[in-house]
């Protein structure tokens, strides 16, 4: 998927149901009563994950105070819950805003594997996390839990790649719909209007 700038302006008419955007066959149920939720399911390992990062970083600022957006890890396998489980240790270390975009940078910049343990041990200790702390958090029941909730929302809103975006439990934007990530970002952006036009929040 090609990164080429800012969310574009796209009008009602330009966009289709089952070709732009996927409607879900049922509505499922958002976290953040009264808020318009977005959710970007990603994968530190997915270099289309990677080059939207810094239009995501822009887009979430603009957002509308009615939206609320936040970042589900994608589970399909062993080696995807690893890294959720790396995202959600951040998150209960209290260093996710620090570290997050560090992570992906090393990985697709640098080379990093996040399935070497030595190799993320030494990451971690340059980015002074302690990495006993790390480990014991990553295992935890809390992280795991979040792990597993994080794999069924993966299969609950039928993602089969990165990144994929979903609004308010009713559509989805992925890779299919949106070969650039300004189109699949302005897509949203309409989604977003569409929902608050359309669903009562309560």
């Amino acid at each position: 998927m090609a990164a080429l700038g800012a969310p574009l302006p796209l009008r009602a008419q330009q966009l289709r149901p089952g070709v732009d955007y996927v409607v879900l066959k049922s509505e499922l149920p958002v976290e953040t009563p009264g808020k318009i939720e977005v959710i970007e399911f990603f994968w530190y390992g997915c270099p289309h994950c990677y080059t939207l990062e810094p239009l995501i970083e822009t887009w979430v600022r603009k957002l509308p105070p009615d939206a609320q957006f936040r970042r589900v890890p994608a589970v399909f396998n062993d080696r995807w819950a690893r890294d959720a489980a790396i995202y959600y240790a951040f998150e209960a270390l209290g260093v996710l805003d620090r570290v997050h975009r560090p992570l992906f940078d090393a990985i697709h910049r640098d080379g990093l594997r996040t399935d070497s343990g030595p190799a993320l041990g030494q990451w971690l200790q340059k980015q002074g996390v302690d990495t006993k702390k790390f480990d014991e958090v990553a295992r935890s029941f809390g992280v795991q839990s979040k792990v597993r909730r994080a794999a069924q929302l993966s299969v609950a809103f039928r993602i089969d790649g990165t990144p994929a975006m979903a609004v308010h439990g009713r559509f989805t934007v992925g890779a299919e719909q949106s070969r650039d990530q300004g189109v699949m970002l302005g897509t949203v952006d309409h989604l977003i209007g569409l929902v608050r036009k359309t669903v009562p929040l309560k």
